[in-house]
């Protein structure tokens, strides 16, 4: 079983048809979605978790793409400039699925992309806004 996390962008023309409905059921891969901000008419994105057989992802990635929709991975929209953060914890308060965590050895911020949602809570709570949500 093979998971990846990606950030699906609809041009205005896709975002009324059922291309996740078709993916899902013509390549067999489970879809869970964890953000979405879609409108009729305008561009709409999608934050999902796809899970299958590799080679089903693989394929039903490539008919989504095929469909006009913009495929990405999830990581490459959340940045944290820990240069110059100063591990102060206050990000790792708001984060509700741990992503964001402060511990041992050296307790310096760590981001877990896995888990990350790109829900943004964590960019309001930064007192020095050193993290980027682009979603």
């Amino acid at each position: 079983m093979m998971k990846r996390r990606v950030v699906l962008t609809f041009p205005p023309e896709v975002v009324e048809r059922p291309v996740i409905s078709l993916m899902i059921r013509d390549y067999d891969v489970i879809t869970n979605i964890l953000r979405a901000e879609v409108t009729e008419g305008e561009v709409g994105r999608m934050l999902v978790e796809l899970e299958g057989d590799g080679g089903n992802v693989k394929n039903g990635v490539q008919y989504l793409k095929d469909q006009g929709v913009t495929v990405e991975e999830a990581i490459k929209d959340i940045d944290l400039n820990d240069t110059i953060c100063t591990s102060c914890g206050v990000c790792t308060a708001v984060c509700l699925t741990g992503a964001l965590t402060v511990g041992p050895p050296d307790f310096k911020l760590t981001l877990d992309k896995d888990r990350c949602i790109l829900c943004g809570s964590c960019v309001d709570a930064c007192p020095f806004r050193l993290i980027k949500v682009r979603f």
